[in-house]
């Protein structure tokens, strides 16, 4: 029996009540069999300073280097702000493209998901993640793509996801991810 595709899932939102993060958490549910899925803390690593590169990587971040690089592939549920991603993710983001001689995450298949209040569903904090992930060189997956706008209409109060239209694009998000890493991978 082949193992099982590792996934880390990384919210880019801090919040007890964060819809990414129960976006992710959704996704867990969701998972297609064959994949091992993580979701990873990132509230304590340190605002990037290349001085503290310099030593060593702060443990928080040597932390998820390790699951990263262990991983198969890369789930990002974005929040966004002020039409971009979110600063601690864009810091995580940073932290992960450290050194340029060992970036954890180039050549690592990534899909994107995020959620928003507004109409357009993060859709440009999407946007300019993918930006980021090209200078990395990461494999994005193109199709298909899912921006919940009215977030806050298609979760619970207890933060799950009721809403089926929204369960069966995320389904499809997980399976094509699944099949892309395979594809890369050349399973």
């Amino acid at each position: 029996m082949p193992h099982p595709l590792k996934i880390i899932g990384i919210s880019g939102s801090l919040r007890k009540t964060s819809y990414n993060t129960a976006l992710l958490k959704a996704a867990a549910a969701l998972m297609p069999t064959g994949i091992e899925f993580e979701i990873a803390e990132i509230g304590e690593i340190p605002l990037y300073n290349g001085d503290l590169e310099l030593n060593h990587f702060p443990e928080s971040v040597q932390i998820l280097r390790e699951k990263i690089r262990a991983s198969n592939g890369l789930l990002i549920a974005t929040p966004e702000y002020n039409y971009s991603m979110s600063g601690v993710l864009k810091n995580t983001i940073d932290w992960l493209s450290r050194p340029s001689t060992d970036p954890v995450l180039f050549d690592k298949p990534l899909a994107i998901i995020g959620a928003s209040m507004g109409m357009m569903g993060s859709a440009r904090a999407q946007y300019h993640l993918r930006q980021s992930a090209v200078f990395l060189n990461m494999h994005v997956l193109n199709k298909p793509e899912l921006f919940v706008n009215a977030v806050h209409t298609k979760f619970n109060e207890q933060l799950e996801l009721t809403d089926l239209p929204t369960q069966d694009v995320l389904k499809q998000v997980l399976e094509s991810f699944q099949k892309w890493i395979k594809q890369l991978e050349g399973k």
